[in-house]
């Protein structure tokens, strides 16, 4: 098991992504520059935000959600492509009108969107460092739907043609971590500020190892398949052993690590008293 050491995060990776992005300054600061919009404030951002219109369907994790009363924005990191970017697209549109709809709207209430994918690469291959999609009539290419709908993949990789020089300085960093301004200023601070909080490093490290375990336990899922149900009951019983044990060793490699004990029993699971007890063995 193996994954980037948290001294080296920087802010194209996810994690650090979306905690940065917890700063209220910062995202509308971001918002506002890739843009070229003013945005009054924002009315709550939400991190990791999971969309799905109805129990069965597929459902959606979305980076950073931010709604502004006005306008909805999705904002993604991407460092490697995506499958099928253009149907990825189109089908987040629709999870986000369906959210707006089950929340009581009628079509002509739904607010302006803007889906922005943020690529460390360029994803179509022409070198353009910012591509925007409209819904354009084909036979009269200066109409437009007026759906109120915009999608924006910027490619961080081509920042040198960027003639905007605020969404210039924001790719230019986000590819070799040069900053050029006092914005980017500001998000490296938070970068490198985020690196010593103990419970950031605390959630690194179980975000890590929960998706490692769900890898491996995917791996595993193949055998259960025909078996008697007096058997996956007890395979079952044992994987919650064997997760509490896991937790517990988790705790432990933590505890060495000197990562607040109250942060542990939130990450791990594990009442704070077992912890305390861990931490005196």
């Amino acid at each position: 098991m193996s994954f980037k050491p948290v001294e080296e995060l920087t802010f194209a990776d996810d994690f650090m992504f979306t905690k940065v992005m917890k700063n209220k300054s910062i995202c509308k600061g971001l918002l506002e520059r890739l843009l070229g919009i003013k945005i009054s404030k924002i009315e709550y951002p939400e991190i990791q935000k999971n969309l799905s219109p109805f129990y069965e369907s597929k459902g959606i994790r979305l980076d950073v959600y931010v709604d502004d009363g006005n306008r909805v924005f999705d904002i993604e990191i991407q460092t490697y492509v995506p499958e099928s970017i253009g149907k990825r697209l189109r089908y987040y549109q629709s999870i986000l009108d369906m959210d707006c709809l089950q929340r009581g709207a009628v079509y002509t209430e739904l607010k302006e969107s803007y889906i922005i994918f943020i690529c460390t690469f360029d994803p179509f291959g022409f070198s353009i460092p910012v591509y925007t999609f409209k819904n354009t009539c084909q036979e009269k290419n200066d109409f437009t739907l007026k759906d109120n709908s915009t999608k924006i993949i910027f490619n961080a990789l081509d920042y040198q043609k960027e003639n905007n020089l605020e969404i210039k300085s924001i790719l230019e960093y986000l590819i070799n971590r040069n900053s050029t301004n006092d914005f980017t200023d500001k998000i490296n601070q938070q970068v490198e500020k985020l690196k010593y909080d103990e419970r950031f490093k605390g959630e690194y490290m179980m975000v890590n190892l929960h998706e490692w375990e769900l890898s491996e336990r995917a791996k595993k899922q193949g055998w259960e398949e025909g078996h008697t149900a007096g058997k996956i009951e007890g395979e079952i019983v044992g994987q919650k052993r064997g997760a509490e044990q896991k937790a517990i060793e988790t705790a432990k490699k933590l505890i060495q690590k000197n990562i607040p004990l109250e942060t542990i029993a939130e990450c791990s699971g594990l009442s704070l008293e077992k912890v305390q007890e861990l931490a005196k063995v």
